[in-house]
């Protein structure tokens, strides 16, 4: 099933062409071990959430913008507003798995994402993510700084960047 046929609606204020991501892909390579699976020996789908978390800190930090730096240089952080998640096919133990991880909206203070676990050439899940940025004194929301915007931003840093799995 190809990415459009996830069945998810697209985050609203999606990219320029209706929807399209604004940022190229980051991709982002995740194996599933005995702890990811469920009895019937499939990945319980509450660890596709956890691929995405990894997938998402991965495509910050190779694009420069580490979520540690975030919360120590502005005492901010980026916490989950919604996630959909749609399991398609099955994933089993030693699976290799890549998540696609592109970004499909970007505000002062929120951005959105479309994250895609494929086994080769198969979609296995998909995942809409909204992302705020908050405080973490109180957590209202913040503006997301300049740094962090450039790589949320149309044609930014993250744009390029992970063009090959981690650990290849």
């Amino acid at each position: 099933m190809s990415e459009e046929g996830l069945g998810l609606p697209m985050l609203q204020g999606g990219g320029p062409a209706g929807g399209e991501p604004l940022l190229d892909r980051h991709l982002f390579e995740v194996r599933v071990y005995y702890e990811d699976t469920d009895a019937g020996g499939v990945v319980y789908h509450a660890r596709y959430l956890a691929f995405a978390e990894r997938a998402r800190t991965e495509a910050l930090r190779d694009a420069g913008v580490a979520h540690a730096e975030l919360g120590r240089e502005h005492g901010l952080a980026f916490m989950v507003r919604r996630v959909a998640l749609e399991c398609l096919a099955p994933a089993r133990l030693d699976d290799l798995l890549v998540v696609d991880t592109r970004v499909v909206s970007a505000s002062a203070v929120q951005f959105g994402l479309r994250q895609v676990v494929r086994r080769g050439a198969s979609v296995v899940a998909g995942l809409d993510a909204g992302m705020v940025c908050v405080r973490q004194s109180d957590g209202r929301p913040a503006r997301i700084p300049p740094r962090w915007r450039v790589v949320l931003a149309p044609g930014g840093r993250l744009a390029g960047r992970g063009d090959s799995p981690a650990g290849s």
